[in-house]
């Protein structure tokens, strides 16, 4: 009978998946494999935080194929072709990734595979559109958000695909085949060794059930809600669906295809679904900007070099609670809401004057969600020198946008709680508060909560000195 691979990475979904819908339509067996190699990703191989998602995200993709994933590591190319001689397979199958590296090796895999007449073929499972589908009126890729959008709207959001109905009948075990090694999803090493991951069990359950649970959840009570709410970091009116998406447990063409009973309703939503594909043709299209600014201008740019200072932003002990809320947030539960994540970046960016790309890579390491393209675009918005940026002299005072965003607190005291018993009008500047208004809610600064590390007025002022001499 003809076997063909299905090469999983990013794509732990049976639903709405090309590469396993084209070989289920080819070839009567199909085996599914996942090569653990991320060594081929640098220099942006998985963050501790992703590891940890990509381990329950394996183990549920395991138990959905009745525990035939074939589970290995080493360099793709010879593991693929070890495989497909000791199985006899015709074919291998994946879904395309489109990050700089995963590109080239992709690239020279399909060369090879094809070499040894064996039928390798990918498929788009991670984007509505391929980036190379949508380009301007002067054929060249978009650097504006709203016109790449509205270029979205005028070619149709495509909708999910298939539905598999006898797949459990056509998926082989890996044991069939003599000299077929299976690792152990344990030996891959990727939850930590110390646990530090409590808070993320707590947060997450990484499984596509749950994946579907969350969108079902969203759209029936707060998509409605959605174009306000999502400012609101105490609020729960966001879609967390970010890590879904980027694992691939979730696909864009299913969550379009959800959202049309809600379709005005989601309208908003759909277009932060539109800057999840920008930020993947912006990074298509220009993948220096992972490492450099895609404004050139901002290669001269007067950064700082301050270990201490970036610390104390790592670990939320800046002394400016909105800030330290977000990155206290983020190291307990792998995920940060959106609006602070703007706002700490520009803390880092413009008031610290420490360099994007090291908050990028504190991202990195600590998102559930990291995703380099959404990263790059994240990073480079907020520090002004990327395609569609916020301009340089926006730098978002975190005080005025706790105070508006976060007006009672409740963020803040929830993930800074030493500051709970501070009345709502001094919450978010501490430091401006009388003393028997900080010693009756108990907090001494410099003992029990940090004095700001920076001034917040005169940082700005030193932001936009800086700018001026580049711009």
């Amino acid at each position: 009978m003809s076997l063909a691979i299905v090469w999983f990475r990013r794509d732990l979904r049976l639903q709405d998946n090309p590469a396993l819908a084209t070989a289920l339509s080819n070839h009567q067996q199909v085996l599914p494999l996942y090569i653990h190699a991320p060594q081929e990703e640098a220099p942006w191989q998985p963050g501790a935080a992703a590891r940890w998602w990509l381990h329950h995200a394996l183990v549920d993709l395991s138990e959905q194929l009745g525990g035939c994933l074939l589970i290995r590591s080493g360099d793709s190319l010879p593991v693929l072709q070890e495989i497909a001689e000791r199985s006899g397979a015709a074919a291998v199958y994946w879904n395309r990734l489109y990050e700089p590296a995963a590109v080239a090796r992709d690239t020279e895999v399909k060369q090879r595979l094809r070499v040894s007449d064996i039928t390798a073929e990918s498929g788009n499972a991670a984007l509505l559109f391929e980036p190379w589908e949508i380009n301007n009126k002067q054929k060249l890729p978009f650097r504006v958000f709203t016109p790449f959008w509205k270029r979205l709207l005028e070619a149709g959001l495509p909708q999910a695909r298939d539905k598999h109905t006898d797949l459990r009948s056509r998926i082989v075990d890996p044991a069939t085949f003599a000299g077929i090694e299976q690792r152990a999803l344990e030996s891959l090493k990727l939850l930590p060794s110390t646990r530090w991951d409590s808070g993320m069990h707590a947060a997450w359950q990484p499984t596509r059930a749950a994946a579907e649970a969350h969108l079902e959840e969203f759209l029936a009570t707060e998509v409605r809600n959605y174009a306000q709410g999502r400012d609101l970091p105490a609020r729960n009116q966001v879609s967390r669906l970010s890590p879904y998406l980027h694992f691939g447990q979730l696909g864009p063409r299913e969550v379009v295809s959800a959202c049309r009973r809600e379709r005005q309703a989601a309208a908003e939503f759909l277009r932060e679904l539109g800057w999840r594909e920008f930020a993947h043709h912006l990074l298509f299209h220009f993948p220096h900007t992972a490492e450099a600014p895609l404004d050139r201008r901002f290669s001269s740019f007067p950064w700082r070099d301050d270990a201490v200072a970036l610390q104390a932003w790592q670990q939320g002990d800046t002394g400016i609670p909105l800030v330290d809320a977000g990155m206290r947030q983020l190291w307990a539960t792998g995920w940060m809401h959106n609006r602070v994540r703007m706002i700490v970046a520009s803390l880092l960016t413009k008031n610290l004057l420490l360099p994007w790309q090291a908050g990028a890579r504190w991202f990195w390491d600590t998102l559930v969600d990291a995703d380099l393209a959404s990263n790059t675009l994240g990073w480079q918005w907020t520090a002004g020198c990327g395609a569609d940026a916020a301009p340089y002299f926006r730098v978002f005072n975190p005080v005025l946008q706790g105070e508006k965003f976060d007006p009672d607190g409740g963020y803040v005291r929830r993930w800074v709680p030493v500051l709970a018993a501070v009345p709502n009008k001094w919450i978010h500047r501490p430091w401006d508060a009388p003393d028997g208004v900080l010693a009756e809610a108990g907090v001494a600064l410099g003992r029990d909560y940090p004095h700001p590390i920076v001034d917040l007025k005169a940082s700005r002022q030193r932001a936009l000195d800086a700018w001026s001499r580049v711009k």
